[in-house]
């Protein structure tokens, strides 16, 4: 099972750049980019509320829990 960020599709959709959502967040563009390609070990509720404030959205828009499949 994993978290799979998803931030990358809320951003298509409110049509904002990295480096926009970036300043709007108050985050480095590099930490951003961690995050957006799924390589972030752990996300702070402050960050997260930040980026769902800044792109009118709720945590379960940017996070999916996906289950292991079962062979």
């Amino acid at each position: 099972m994993k978290i799979v960020v998803n931030l990358d599709v809320m951003m298509a959709k409110r049509k904002m750049s990295l480096g926009e959502l970036a300043q709007k967040v108050d985050i480095t563009m590099a930490n951003l980019s961690i995050l957006k390609n799924n390589k972030a070990r752990a996300i702070r509720f402050s960050t997260l509320e930040a980026i769902c404030q800044a792109l009118d959205c709720q945590p379960g828009d940017i996070l999916e829990f996906v289950p292991d499949e079962k062979e």
